[in-house]
């Protein structure tokens, strides 16, 4: 949406986000090629990575070399992985496609760990494997669940771990032909997913149950303590660093503090004298 003097959305994030969104709405709906072009079209609207041309919405055809993922300075890179070759992309990618969009037999979210290591060893664009096999992986999630609301993201958690992800990606493809320890891995970003989205979703509802605030006649003073200790306030509140928070006189922020406390809105914490200090009231 265009808001006057504000920056524009770039529009490589809009091409994520536009991906994304298709791959979790229309999760029901068979893979193609023509959607995965699709998909690596928004995420290259220029047709370039940068200053240099690639292939959007194609296949790669290495006309540049082999596909390898380098590390290091020039004159001592470092190969991690080198893909398929080119001319094996179409046989590849139909049999990926093929099972993909199979009824197999074989958990869903288990074959969203297969379906993304699969994808990204075969490395078919050339750039952007990496978030479009992202992306394949939601869609396998959002399957397993048959929803499209997505209260958590795997795209995200994966790339917090981006390291622990290159690693054991490194390793397994490197490695036999056993993926039980990249499976491992990927049902543990997972759960580290779902628990980050519950603690995230624990705070969002802390902060409904406080609705009723607004009801309430407080100052502005009042209100910005709140939302602050209900984004979670490190340490206690006291008189102090109410005054420090609120930019007022300590005398304000203790008349502030006790009307909280008689509306039931803060609570005095069991230490007296110097050490008093407040929280939050348990809400019913």
């Amino acid at each position: 949406m265009d808001i006057g003097a504000l920056k524009p959305a770039d529009r490589h994030i809009e091409g994520v986000v536009e991906m994304m969104l298709d791959a979790t709405r229309q999760y029901d709906q068979p893979l193609t090629a023509e959607r995965l072009f699709s998909w690596h079209a928004s995420l290259f609207p220029t047709g370039r990575r940068g200053m240099t041309k690639i292939r959007a919405g194609a296949w790669r055809d290495d006309s540049s070399g082999p596909m390898q993922v380098v590390s290091g300075p020039i004159g001592k890179e470092r190969v991690h992985f080198q893909a398929r070759a080119a001319k094996r992309l179409d046989s590849e990618m139909q049999a990926f496609l093929d099972w993909f969009n199979a009824n197999a037999d074989i958990d869903l979210v288990l074959k969203a760990g297969l379906a993304h290591l699969w994808f990204v060893t075969i490395h078919p664009f050339d750039d952007g494997n990496g978030r479009i096999t992202r992306a394949i992986a939601d869609m396998t999630l959002a399957r397993s669940e048959n929803s499209p609301q997505r209260f958590y993201s795997m795209s995200a958690q994966i790339r917090q771990e981006r390291g622990a992800y290159y690693d054991i990606l490194e390793e397994t493809q490197k490695g036999t032909q056993d993926i039980t320890p990249w499976t491992e891995w990927f049902l543990g970003c997972l759960g580290r997913a779902i628990d980050g989205a519950q603690t995230t979703l624990s705070a969002v509802l802390a902060k409904a149950r406080w609705e009723a605030i607004a009801g309430v006649s407080i100052n502005e003073r009042q209100r910005l303590v709140l939302n602050r200790l209900l984004d979670g306030f490190e340490g206690k509140l006291t008189t102090s660093k109410y005054a420090k928070l609120a930019k007022c006189s300590q005398d304000t922020a203790l008349r502030d503090i006790l009307s909280l406390v008689e509306r039931g809105i803060l609570a005095r914490n069991p230490e007296g004298g110097r050490s008093t200090s407040y929280a939050l009231a348990p809400r019913p």
